[in-house]
């Protein structure tokens, strides 16, 4: 956690502010999405650890490039092995860096409004990926990689957030009471 600390010096800062911001906006976008209030300040939690994580400026030493050239690696345009996915690499955390937004969408019910935040989130990560090349003070680097973790995680996490939104239901049905034992 030290080395990504020291290459992140704004993730603290900005997870905070994230934080702070899903505090104060949860009620708001719960009740312009239709879903409870935690759902919602996760979701907008899940949207600032992403911003945090993504779009602050990394340890400038680690992110130059040769003459100021500044372009995307598109070595990769597909899913990453398994065993690369599940090593706790920067695949994996691309990955479940968006899993919780992917589940909170999941959990909203079926509207025009979900497919518009659905549509945003689907954009977030090329937009990411397209601001990281035309920012160089963020000494960040451009990978279609990025995008399909990216993506990945997002759909696991809808396909999570839709089951359990069609599982709570069913969680919650009431049992049905035990037939009392006939007197003698």
């Amino acid at each position: 956690m030290y080395g990504l600390a020291a290459a992140l010096p704004w993730l603290l800062p900005g997870t905070a502010l994230a934080a702070a911001a899903s505090v104060l906006a949860g009620g708001p976008v719960a009740r312009w999405l239709w879903v409870r209030r935690s759902t919602a300040t996760v979701g907008v939690f899940a949207l600032g650890l992403i911003l945090a994580s993504t779009l602050t400026p990394v340890d400038a030493t680690l992110g130059e490039y040769p003459d100021g050239l500044r372009v995307c690696d598109l070595s990769r345009t597909w899913l990453a092995p398994l065993p690369e996915m599940l090593s706790g690499s920067d695949v994996t955390l691309n990955i479940l860096l968006f899993v919780p937004l992917g589940a909170s969408i999941g959990l909203a019910p079926w509207s025009a409004r979900k497919l518009v935040v659905l549509a945003v989130a689907l954009a977030l990560s090329p937009t990411i990926e397209a601001l990281q090349l035309f920012l160089p003070p963020l000494h960040r680097g451009c990978e279609s990689a990025d995008v399909v973790d990216n993506v990945f995680g997002l759909v696991l996490g809808l396909v999570a957030g839709v089951a359990l939104a069609w599982l709570a239901p069913v969680l919650k049905r009431p049992r049905r009471p035990e037939e009392e034992p006939q007197g003698l």
